[in-house]
Order: structure tokens, then sequence, then C-alpha cells
């Protein structure tokens, strides 16, 4: 399978908390250091002053909403040469008197903040969208933004839904065969090509770094003097990098659903599926509570129905299962997997879950096929979303990569042992990335943000797709990282129906005052 996704919209030092003077209640409203604008190209850097001058041409988008773009360089060593265009949306502040722009980004990589933007009323409440303008940008490769594709939609299912694994009839367990690896091999160097083809020197430019430089040139056209900022999955790496690289230009930083920068793409993907299985056991054990629960009765035992469902992911590796979709998909296990894995990252997709798992275990994958279709935005048979591009060539763009495939075999062993559901495919998924080009590749480096105002790091103790160790990591690696707890489940935490991790969240961003380090939200 290839790199994991999530919904693309659904979806060290221990910190310490920087103090203000008393100051005026205006001025505490903007933040400590006074009013957030205006901005300019006073602070560009050098060579830069032209992208910073930029004014954003707004026009009216409908519902409210305005939309424009800004110009930013391909390569910032080379700010003279080619441009790209960056698309962006914002919902005017509702008090019309705003504090300055809340910039949010809903993850990936590859997720569109322009269409984000356009969520506003359910992803920002409303005391903080009667203050701040909420803006959302296509990042570079994304959406509207030079968008990057890589492979025609008959090909990118191949590659999300190869199936690797050898069946001697109905013999288990399913085998890890040389033939298996060959297919591996060619179908992500496949991919590779197909983005040099298609993208050409794009393809070098869209590490998270170049990200978050774009950023900088948007807080400026908007006219503040420090970024504010909602961060969710893929998008607290962004912002961690922001700081990182403009820490005197932070004022509230919120990073919830955090990524761990320390790891590279194999270690990535064996802790999410760690991360994964914690998240399916919770849903297990709320299933079997549950009257008509398809993982059995409450005298059952979570792991009974874990193995349910394994056996019905092994049996569809062998024979496909019914599809009534008219996409020409096989409901073979690399598919079905990713539904499973896709319904783990919200609660509120459980139900659709439990009803696709009983209509799998009765020979129709339909249903967890649309779950995986929700994932990686397969619109319809003939299309796919430009998502799965821009999060491959991400993720391979900002992590270092092992070259030598017995790396990831090895990898995979560990990874089935800590999650047997998805450990092989989660690591598998990085594959990828050992046929990216080296030079486009970003060094590692830490991500401590020296000098930075207070950053909010929020984790959820049983996320699938950023465990919680990752939250931990952040905000250990931030010099001036603070660490806010929700106990529960899903991917995220801000408006997921707590008003404790709300609260705090709200008041940091209207006042970037931010809660007592270490604070916990219990279930």
């Amino acid at each position: 399978m290839g790199t994991v996704a999530e919904p693309a919209v659904r979806r060290g030092p221990r910190a310490r908390r920087a103090a203000c003077a008393a100051l005026a209640l205006a001025v505490v409203l903007a933040g400590c250091g006074g009013p957030n604008r205006p901005g300019g190209s006073e602070d560009a850097p050098g060579g830069l002053a032209a992208f910073y001058d930029q004014e954003i041409a707004w026009s009216d988008c409908g519902d409210g909403f305005e939309c424009g773009a800004f110009e930013v360089p391909l390569d910032y060593a080379d700010p003279g040469g080619e441009r790209l265009d960056i698309a962006v949306r914002r919902l005017p502040a509702a008090s019309g008197d705003p504090l300055g722009s809340l910039v949010v980004n809903p993850g990936g990589p590859g997720g569109s903040g322009f269409d984000y933007a356009a969520m506003a009323p359910s992803a920002v409440s409303a005391d903080v969208r009667d203050r701040f303008d909420v803006v959302g940008f296509d990042p570079r490769g994304v959406g509207r933004s030079s968008p990057i594709t890589c492979l025609e939609p008959a090909a990118m299912d191949d590659f999300l839904g190869v199936d690797y694994l050898s069946r001697d009839g109905d013999s288990d367990p399913a085998e890890l065969t040389a033939a298996g690896v060959a297919e591996l091999v060619d179908t992500n160097r496949a991919f590779v090509a197909g983005c040099r083809e298609r993208a050409g020197e794009l393809m070098r430019h869209l590490g998270t770094a170049n990200v978050a430089r774009d950023m900088d040139v948007l807080r400026a056209a908007l006219g503040d003097h420090r970024l504010t900022y909602l961060g969710k999955s893929y998008g607290t790496y962004l912002g961690a990098h922001y700081a990182d690289l403009f820490p005197d230009r932070v004022r509230a930083l919120v990073l919830d659903g955090a990524m761990d920068p320390s790891l590279d793409v194999v270690d990535l993907g064996v802790q999410q599926a760690q991360g994964s299985e914690t998240a399916l056991r919770a849903f297990t054990a709320h299933c079997l509570d549950l009257p008509d629960c398809p993982l059995g009765g409450s005298g059952d035992s979570v792991e009974s129905g874990i193995d349910r469902i394994e056996d019905m992911l092994d049996t569809a590796g062998r024979r496909p299962l019914r599809n009534g979709l008219d996409n020409g998909l096989e409901a073979r296990r690399s598919w079905l997997e990713l539904g499973v894995l896709s319904a783990l990252y919200s609660e509120s997709y459980w139900p659709r879950l439990s009803t696709a798992l009983a209509d799998a275990f009765d020979g129709d994958g339909t249903g967890l096929l649309r779950l995986a279709g929700d994932l990686y935005n397969r619109d319809d048979p003939r299309h796919y979303a430009n998502y799965t591009s821009a999060l491959v060539a991400v993720n391979c763009s900002d992590r270092p990569a092992p070259r030598a495939v017995d790396a990831y075999t090895d990898a995979v062993a560990d990874a089935e042992d800590a999650s047997p559901v998805f450990g092989a495919g989660l690591t598998w998924g990085a594959l990828t990335c050992a046929y990216w080009p080296q030079d486009a590749v970003a060094d590692p480096e830490p991500l401590d943000a020296p000098g930075a105002a207070p950053i909010l790091v929020v984790g959820t103790t049983r996320d699938n797709a950023t465990p919680y160790a990752w939250a931990e990591a952040l905000a250990g690696d931030l010099d001036s990282g603070v660490l806010l707890t929700r106990e529960g489940d899903g991917h995220t935490a801000y408006l997921r129906g707590d008003p404790c991790v709300d609260t705090a969240v709200d008041t940091y961003l209207l006042r970037a005052d931010p809660p007592a380090d270490g604070t916990v939200c219990p279930e």
C-alpha cells in the first residue's frame, strides 16, 4: 500500500511559560506583545521583499467568504526564478474588528486549507471567529496551488491497493515472497517515475520547510505582525517548522494531534500502526458492549473480536469480497484494511464501521471500500483528488528513508508483532520514499524554536493516526512547548465535544495565554 493518509478534512526540555507584563485590556486580548497588526516587508528575509509586500486582491466567493491568491518562489534560494500561485480563502471576523488572522491547516499532508477554511463554523469556535479572520490556504502542490499529480487513476488504484502477499490455495498464513517484494518495488518505483514525468522540478520543492516559508509570506500579506495558527495532525509539523524558522513571529500556535519530528518514515509507519491497533481495540471494546455487535457479544474478548476482523481480511486476500460500487476495485485485503483504518479517525464513524464489518462478514466489502475512498479522496472511478500524490511527495521530502528494501522487511516483522492488522501495510507504505530523489529530501534537524512564545501542543490518549507519545515528544522538543492532554478516542481534540479542551484552546488563541503545562482533560 502507499504511504498512509488521514482523512483530508474530517481528516526534551519541558515547556516554559513566558510571563507577560500587566497590560491594558485591549493589549491583553491581542496577546502578549501588543496588537497583532500591521505586518509587511520590514521583516522580509533577503531578496524576498517583493513577496512580503504583496496585498491579496480579495473577491467574494459566496456564503460570506472571500478568496484570493498570493505568489511565492518555487525555490527560496532563487527568489527571482519561477513562481507559484497559492490559493487562499478567508471568513472575515464576525465582530468586524479583528485582532488579526487565524491561519488554519487540516493536516494530510495534502489536505486543503482552502476547503478547511470553508468549514470554519464547525472547525473554529464562535468566540474565536468573532475576533479573528479565519484563513486557509492550499499548500504548494495541493488542490488549487500548483497541484502535483503522479499517476493516472487506474495506476493509483494499483499503488494504493497492491496485494503483495502470496497464498497457496486456501492455506494460512499468507506469506511475503520474493515476487511480492518485487511487486512492491515496481509499484513504488512507478509512482516516483510518474512524479518525475508529471511534476518535474516541483517535486523537489514540496517539503514542509518551504510551506512554512510560504505561510510567513501569507502572514505578511494578511498584515499580521505575528502568526496565530491552528494546525491539526500534519498541520502540527507545519506549525513546528514555522516556529523553528520564525520564532520571533509566533503569537499563538495550536498544534493538535501532534507529529513527532524526530522519526524517519519507517518509524513513523510502525508507530502509527501501534496507535491504530490501540484505537481498534477501543472500537472493539465499545462494540462488544452493544447489542448486535458483529464482532461478538459482551462475554467475548477484544482479542477474539479483532481475530474475526483479521480472518475476514485474510479471506479477502484469497478471494475478493463483493463490491457494489462501480469503481473497478477488487475488495481485497489492502483496500478493506484501509476502510477499517479510515473509520478509526473519529468515534462518529464507528457505527458505519460496525455496519461495514457486518456486511464484510457476509461477503460484501462495499461499506469498507466506501470508507477507504474517504481516506484517499477517491471521488469516482475516473478521478482522484491530488491529495494522495501530495501526501506521498511531502512525506518523502520531509524525512529520511532507508534505501535498502531489507530495512523495510525487517521493520515489517516488528510492526506485525505490535499490530497484526495494520503493521505490514503501514510499514510498507513508506517504501516509496526509498526511491525519492535524495537531493529533494530534507536533512533532519531538531525543531526546538528557541525564543518563541508559548506553543500549545494537544494530544489525545487513544489517537490512532498520531499516537499520544508524539504529542509528548513534540511538546518536549519545543523550547516553549506546553502539553495539553485529552483522555479519549479519535484523531485530534479541539471541538470534539470536550469543554475542557475547547476552553483551554480558545483562551490561548484569544489571549495568547496557555494552560499550565501538563494539563489533563479527563474523559
